[in-house]
């Protein structure tokens, strides 16, 4: 039976602890597909790069784990993989996990929300978790347990077309 193909993406870049967190408790659902930016890109919302070229750069390759950092945003990272990297249409892509909330009026500006929604006008269910916590050691343990059971939901049941999660662990 072919594993379901997971696509995981951030705005806080390839290297930050929420998305090595979720690589690590999604890898038992499925194939992990990363693309993520090389720097931080908070608040970028669903900008694109326009005025230079983005570079993909694959950083490891495992069984089932394809790690690539971009230098553009978090939208850029979903639509260059897209177009560039996946050769079928990913099951499920997941934001995060952001460090800090994307709450409230900051979901509009939020580069974790805009990769989701990228991902969710490319007709993949989608969900973007943030980590109410900032402080730099903050633990991430929780935020795994609801991404997982949150992703496992979604590859069963699937998400009603146009809809995409934003999930706020406090």
């Amino acid at each position: 039976m072919k594993k379901p193909l997971i696509f995981i993406t951030n705005d806080d870049s390839v290297y930050a602890k929420g998305i090595q967190s979720l690589i690590e408790c999604l890898r038992p659902l499925g194939d992990i597909l990363v693309v993520a930016p090389d720097n931080p890109r908070s608040a970028q919302s669903s900008a694109l790069t326009v005025a230079s070229p983005l570079r993909l750069t694959k950083i490891e390759e495992k069984d089932g784990l394809q790690i690539y950092r971009c230098n553009g945003t978090p939208a850029d990272c979903v639509k260059l993989a897209m177009s560039q990297v996946v050769i079928q249409k990913p099951d499920l892509l997941v934001s995060g996990i952001n460090h800090g909330t994307n709450a409230s009026i900051s979901i509009m500006y939020s580069g974790t929300m805009g990769a989701a929604l990228e991902g969710c006008i490319a007709g993949i269910p989608s969900f973007g978790i943030s980590l109410c916590d900032y402080n730099p050691r903050a633990d991430f343990m929780q935020s795994m347990q609801y991404a997982y059971i949150i992703a496992k939901n979604i590859l069963k049941k699937g998400l009603p077309k146009g809809v995409c999660l934003n999930v706020n662990v406090p």
